[in-house]
């Protein structure tokens, strides 16, 4: 069994803000408090939050210097009082930060059991980006059947996830991508119709595709120009489900759009301090689906602990696939 040393490995984001100057150094390893324990960390995700956050331009901005990293698996190695939680459980867990690092701070009430036959880096990828695709077509829609999903950056961390628990529900699932692998990835993972979002006519595609209806929901974590221009092929009375901002920008959407279609713009978010039953209820659908083997999380384990600034510099260029995750 692993013990806690004093001291560990950890990134550090210091009093400037930006990729330039994370610092890799040793710093005193987190003890456990109550409602908290200690993980051995496994292996950390990358998000986009992470980049902004790193940037000083996320809306959780912790006081200054910080460990980023916002979604961990490992082993718990320290728990405090009375605890659900054993030395020794395999868990994965959303933190808010200081997941990149040898050790991390995990709250109790956000860790998830891994079960026996998921390892650590796929497991990794769930907290944030699958029960953000599940809060979106589970919660902020109800998807199913009578549903065309389409999917923008259907070959990243949440997009994937989404393409997945769409066709899971039965909605028929559009993917768009940027490259033909990206592409080709979506549709082995649940995808009906792949679309290349580069081309300009990538809005009479899906319009074409649907008998000129257009899709009744649309998952855009890109935003930008693909979140305008998804509004000219939402279907009458669909949904644009706002995840995130890969972009970099945030779109100005034009409310005329909406109007004529009687289509609606919703923001998906979520976190465990308002949402812990809902959490805790689609967390149970997640396991039912991987029990299922109906979702198959596509990671990117390329990068170590030591290899950060190369990984947020793959992420930040969007040349991965799936998600990124730190072999720690």
């Amino acid at each position: 069994m692993t013990e806690l040393p004093d001291a560990m490995r950890c990134w550090i984001s210091g009093d400037q803000p930006g990729r330039d100057h994370l610092l890799l150094d040793r710093r005193p390893a987190p003890r456990a408090e109550p409602g908290s324990m200690v993980i051995r960390v496994q292996a950390a995700a990358l998000n986009f939050s992470d980049l902004l956050m790193i940037d000083g331009k996320y809306q959780v901005r912790p006081p200054r210097p910080f460990t980023p990293g916002q979604e961990v698996a490992g082993t718990v190695v320290e728990t405090s009082g009375e605890s659900r939680w054993q030395v020794g459980d395999r868990i994965a867990s959303k933190v808010f930060w200081g997941g990149f690092a040898e050790y991390a701070t995990v709250r109790e009430d956000m860790a998830m059991a891994l079960p026996d036959d998921l390892d650590f880096a796929r497991g990794a990828a769930l907290p944030v980006v699958y029960m953000t695709a599940m809060v979106a077509l589970h919660d902020s829609v109800v998807a199913g059947p009578q549903d065309t999903v389409l999917v923008h950056a259907a070959a990243g961390g949440v997009g994937l996830a989404a393409v997945e628990i769409a066709h899971a529900a039965g909605a028929r699932v559009f993917a768009s991508a940027g490259s033909p692998a990206k592409r080709d990835l979506a549709m082995r993972h649940g995808a009906d119709i792949a679309i290349d979002y580069s081309q300009d006519d990538w809005k009479d595609q899906v319009k074409a595709a649907t008998d000129g209806i257009g899709a009744s929901i649309i998952v855009d974590s890109v935003g930008g120009d693909v979140a305008v221009q998804s509004l000219r092929c939402l279907a009458r009375n669909g949904t644009l489900l706002i995840v995130g901002f890969a972009s970099g920008t945030i779109a100005k959407l034009p409310s005329n759009y909406l109007l004529l279609n009687s289509a609606s713009a919703k923001g998906v978010l979520w976190d465990h301090d308002r949402d812990g039953p809902l959490v805790a209820q689609l967390t149970e659908k997640l396991w039912d689906l991987w029990n299922r083997r109906e979702i198959d999380p596509v990671v990117d384990t390329r990068f170590s602990l030591d290899e950060l600034p190369l990984a947020l510099n793959e992420l930040a260029s969007r040349g991965s696939t799936g998600k990124l995750i730190l072999k720690v």
